[in-house]
Order: C-alpha cells, then structure tokens, then sequence
C-alpha cells in the first residue's frame, strides 16, 4: 500500500515579504497555499494512494470566511470520487478552541477527537491510525503518552502535531521525546508542527514531512509532503514529494573578488541564474546577502538603493515571471582593515582617531540627536519597535551607530584615493 503524509499546509496563510514591491505576483502570493493543496490532491490522484494524512495546521486559525472551508471540501470531493481517505488531526493553528466556524466535511474525511485519542481502522488494508486533535492551542501535555497499544496484525500510525524534544523556532507543543515513539511499537509516526523536512529510522519511522509551501524567506528551499510505501513485510519506504508553487531562496553571494560594483552586480547575476538550474519552472521569490572581505566594499558604501536596483535589473533580463526580489543585504568588509588605519601616517590615521573619539563625546551625540530626531519622528509608529534605530536616537545612544559606520566611511574615502 501507500499513502501520503502532509502537515502544516496553513490553508490561506498570505505570504509575508513581497507584497511592497511593485513587481511582486499578487495573484500568486494571494493563492500560493491553495494551489500548492490542488497540487498535493493531483499527486495522491496521479499515485492512486490508499489514503492520505494530515497532521496538524491544516488552516492558519479561525476563517476570515467561509471561503476556505468550500475550498477544502471541494479538494476532498476530488478525494473521495478517487476513492481515497483521508485522516485530519488539528494542531496549534486550528485547535477546536481558535476555530470559531465550521462546515460539515464529506464522509471519506475523518477527523480525530480533542477530547481523546481515537483510533480508526481501515480493515482492507490492515491499517490502524492512532490520533489526537489540539483542544486548546498552547497543549504542552505530552498527547503521545496517552496513545493506545498497537492493534496486533495491523500496520500502526500515529498521528502527532508535536515540537518532539524541541526547536527553537517552534512552540513546545505536545513535547515529547523519540524513544517515547519508538516504545509505542508504531510502525509510522506522521508528525506535524516543526516546518522543516526530518525522518528518523528506527523501531519505527518517524517523519516530519515540513510544511507544504514556505511563505517567507525563513521558510526557504523545496517544500512539500512525503509520500509512504510499504511492503508485504511492513517496511516502510519515505519518499519527498515537492509540491511547492512559489519557492523562497536565500542565497549569499561573495564577492572577495569583485573590485567594483559592477562586477558585484554581475556576481549576482550569476548567482540568481544558478537558483533556477534546478525545478527552473517553479517561480522563486529571493533574498540576496553580500558578503566577503572586498575592495568595493567603499564604492558600496551608502549605495543600498543603487544595488538593490541593479539586481532588479539583473532580475528583469532573466525574466520576472520566474524571479522576485525580497531584499538584498550588504555584509562586505573593507579589503584593508579600517581598524588598522591608524598604522599609517596620512589623514586617513587622523580620521580613524577622530570617529572614535566621536563616538564617544557626548556633545557629538547630542548634535547627531538633534539632527536626526526629525526623521524618527516621522516613522509609522508600526514600525518603530522594529527598529532599534529608533529608540537609540530617541534616548540618545548613537555610539553604536558611529561605530558601525565608522568603517565603511573610511573604506568609502580610501577608494576614492
């Protein structure tokens, strides 16, 4: 037999990071969670899976309408007119406590309870799935603990929405640990929550299959579910299925080389076309960061603006059905160290002693104060906490700005030499 195990799919959840730009494709990013479900019921259609399961954050919370719940009963009709079933925990995201609607689901849809673990069987097949759906969203009690014994004869899945022993960028939810699974006697466990790719093989196989389409640029590369077969001996075989319709990059870019901006700029280019030698017809949406000890680091100075539109150039003559720009991020280092400056007896020595003293004279700060309050001022206040900037101005504690800009500035001035 075989199934496909997906999670995390946060059903009409925006996608975070390009809708301020101009270029970006705002029918995709609006339906990007949609097409890539579509997607996911074609594959298990096209493989004549047995049955499919979803492990948790099928929707991102509570619908703003009913849309979204019409729009999964529609997905499971072309299920259940294939003949396929499917099994639906609930997690964090739509615990029976944060969905304030609901539509009555078609029949090959079963849902496991919040008030205790269920198990369904499916006889043809020999197949027991072990569940339990999130009640409350913040559930930090071991759920695992309170599975059933394995059905003898029967090929065992349980089904999880768990942090397991913990990550750091997810909520400890349902934690528990691996041997925990393993003593189970579980064939599968079919987890969700944690949103990147992770299998363990053991006693049984335990797999996160990450979520099913990334929606900003922490949620890089190829994104699906896995597809599982298993043998007469009750092996199990995991295979990745990318279903992704909209996929975040993150590349970095060194330019040690480059001497100038120009040749930074064409380094770029190489590296955004390299991203589309593989699964080229899958649109990428992409952060570029610049690093490297350089000498353009100076003719970089200040010219943020400059380079981000040359890589939107860059962008445009590979073609912008395919790419987007989410931001580019300068992390170069003058080729010359500027803290060495001061070894040389010329001007640049001297300008090296003077912005150190000025980051810390207080009368240099309160006149930078001053002069920058004006601009604070005039931030949105939505975007004050985000910018520690800010605050800094406000109370006056630019010494870690000075310092910060003291190296590109001599790097600036010694290119110009």
């Amino acid at each position: 037999m075989k199934f496909i195990h997906a999670a995390d799919i946060h059903l009409d959840s925006p996608l975070s990071g390009l809708s301020a730009y101009p270029d970006a494709p705002a029918a995709q990013l609006r339906g990007a969670t949609r097409d890539a479900f579509t997607a996911l019921v074609d594959r298990a259609i096209e493989e004549a899976v047995d049955f499919m399961v979803i492990a948790g954050d099928l929707y991102d919370g509570s619908w703003r309408d009913y849309n979204t719940g019409i729009f999964f009963c529609k997905e499971m009709g072309r299920l259940k007119r294939a003949g396929v079933p499917v099994f639906l925990l609930f997690g964090n995201h739509d615990a029976e406590s944060e969905m304030t609607r609901k539509l009555d689901l078609p029949d090959n849809v079963s849902c496991f309870s919040a008030s205790k673990p269920e198990t369904f069987r499916i006889e043809g097949l020999s197949v027991a799935l072990h569940g339990h759906s999130f009640k409350q969203k913040e559930t930090t009690a071991n759920l695992a603990a309170h599975y059933p014994a394995a059905v003898p004869g029967h090929y065992n899945i349980g089904v999880l929405h768990t942090a397991l022993e913990g990550y750091a960028a997810h909520a400890s939810y349902a934690p528990c640990s691996v041997d925990q699974l393993y003593a189970k006697g579980y064939q599968y466990w079919a987890l969700g929550h944690v949103h990147e790719f992770q299998q363990w093989n053991g006693p049984s196989t335990i797999v996160f299959p990450g979520n099913l389409q990334g929606r900003h640029v922490r949620e890089c590369g190829r994104r699906g579910a896995v597809l599982v077969s298993v043998d007469d001996s009750g092996s199990s075989n995991v295979e990745r299925i990318f279903i992704d319709v909209l996929r975040w990059e993150h590349i970095r870019v060194d330019v040690s080389p480059c001497e100038s901006l120009v040749e930074v700029t064409r380094g770029i280019g190489r590296g955004l076309e390299s991203l589309l030698a593989d699964d080229g017809q899958v649109p990428r949406a992409v952060r570029v960061t610049v690093h490297g000890r350089t000498k353009a680091h100076g003719q970089l100075f200040g010219l943020e603006a400059q380079l981000r539109s040359e890589v939107l150039a860059q962008i445009a003559a590979i073609g912008n059905e395919r790419l987007w720009l989410e931001k580019v991020r300068l992390e170069t280092e003058a080729f010359v160290d500027a803290a060495k400056a001061h070894e040389r007896l010329d001007a640049f020595a001297d300008l090296q002693d003077i912005l150190a003293a000025a980051a810390v004279d207080p009368d240099f700060n309160s006149h930078l104060q001053d002069c920058l309050a004006p601009f604070a001022a005039k931030a949105p206040l939505d975007l004050q906490p985000l910018v520690p900037l800010i605050e800094q101005i406000r109370s006056g504690q630019l010494q870690d700005l000075v310092q910060s800009v003291s190296p590109g500035l001599l790097a600036h001035l010694q290119q110009g030499e």
